[in-house]
């Protein structure tokens, strides 16, 4: 049965989908099974990982719509016991044409349980937004991971996506719990980014990872040539931060 998380922030920019690919690839690289669910209308997390999705390929919206099972909409095997439920722009009209529908928090939980005994991992890439295919996800999970920019306003989000998150525990999904935060874009050098590391500590009680994803070059070119920190760049300070990260989740469970 496998360990289902939501990686999630309303908030655009903070790391959320560079998260996704390569806290995946990081875990397929400790041989474990890894899915990831592309469910964001941009769908970065599939071009990221090098998938294009043609006319005639299946993705996460023919999935939920029930146009094809999931296990036709999988691509296998994108990097060594990674797999990836692709994404599309099409998503971003999912939201209403869930509205009318019974079950509708229910339909990605239902789709991923069909496939969830294949794998050890499925990490779930969240749209900046907190709408159906956010709820969704967070219904899905078994656990969120939030990443948060170290930045000015990031506590702002942080206490807006933790709201969300115990309303859908009390409202749809007990079992939900804070995997934990996750500081990314950290530059040490910088007081702002020590302040915000400190003023959440200060203030929340949650899980918050030891690990903390730097600022850094490479990780932000990977994306744009189709690749994971990890193929693109194995000895970067990018890469093995994703490495810590993996190995201090699966220490966790």
């Amino acid at each position: 049965m496998a360990k289902i998380i939501a990686i999630t922030n309303q908030k655009g920019g903070v790391g959320k989908t560079t998260t996704a690919i390569n806290l995946a690839a990081a875990i397929a690289e400790a041989s474990q099974r890894v899915l990831v669910v592309d469910f964001d209308p941009q769908a970065n997390a599939t071009s990221g990982l090098g998938v294009e999705v043609g006319e005639d390929d299946k993705t996460v919206m023919d999935v939920i719509t029930k146009k094809t099972e999931i296990e036709y909409a999988i691509v296998r095997e994108v990097l060594a016991n990674l797999d990836v439920l692709p994404g599309d722009v099409m998503l971003s009209s999912l939201e209403s044409e869930l509205l009318s529908e019974t079950g509708r928090e229910q339909k990605l939980k239902e789709a991923i349980s069909k496939v969830e005994d294949n794998y050890d991992y499925i990490l779930i890439d969240c749209p900046p937004s907190v709408g159906m295919l956010t709820i969704n996800a967070l219904v899905a999970s078994k656990s969120a991971i939030i990443p948060v920019q170290c930045e000015y306003f990031s506590l702002e989000g942080l206490t807006q996506v933790l709201d969300v998150i115990d309303l859908v525990k009390q409202k749809m999904n007990p079992n939900l719990k804070i995997e934990g935060i996750l500081f990314t874009m950290y530059d040490g050098r910088t007081k702002l980014a020590q302040d915000v590391v400190k003023n959440v500590k200060d203030v929340l009680n949650e899980n918050i990872f030891a690990t903390l994803i730097p600022r850094n070059v490479r990780l932000a070119e990977a994306p744009s040539n189709g690749m994971t920190i990890l193929n693109y760049d194995s000895d970067s300070a990018g890469a093995e931060s994703y490495r810590k990260l993996a190995a201090e989740l699966l220490a966790l469970n």
